[in-house]
């Protein structure tokens, strides 16, 4: 009865596991698609409204989910002051994002001070890459969804034949 109990807690442990890192993907699959839905906004926003860049980082953050919400409120606050490049890229660094998605973003920054023709090109380039990250993502994702369940489950069993 002993070892029934301690398979049912290993099994639930791999199951558990399996469960966090599938969470966790879903996660950082919606910040992308946060991030891109926000660039696209800001995009349209710059060429038609002409909206100023505190404005629309506080409307930006309004409409993400949590990671790019904290995101952009901070950028919107930082705007105000001179201080944005710095808050930019150090809250880049924090976000669930590949390292070439980071550092797409983190480039962003300096471009938000030119012209309204260079801002828009460079929130374009952000944007087809985030785009292609996703995409990339997306076709990936089943295979790593098997790959993930065949790895903790096989664990799983491992111990419980281990432990039977």
């Amino acid at each position: 009865m002993l070892k029934l109990l301690g398979s049912l807690c290993v099994v639930s442990g791999g199951v558990l596991a399996w469960y966090t890192q599938r969470a966790e993907r879903r996660w950082e699959r919606d910040t992308l698609s946060d991030f891109q839905r926000a660039f696209r906004r800001m995009g349209e926003e710059i060429r038609m409204a002409r909206t100023p860049l505190p404005t629309l980082l506080k409307a930006l953050a309004e409409d993400c989910g949590e990671p790019a919400a904290v995101f952009f409120q901070a950028a919107s606050r930082a705007a105000e002051g001179e201080d944005l490049p710095w808050v930019w890229r150090e809250h880049v660094k924090a976000l669930p994002l590949c390292e070439k998605d980071k550092s797409a973003v983190s480039a962003l920054v300096q471009d938000l001070q030119g012209d309204e023709e260079n801002i828009c090109k460079a929130i374009s380039h952000v944007s087809y890459t985030l785009a292609n990250s996703a995409g990339e993502a997306e076709r990936k994702r089943p295979e790593e969804e098997k790959r993930a369940a065949a790895l903790w489950f096989s664990a799983a069993a491992l111990l419980v034949i281990l432990l039977i």
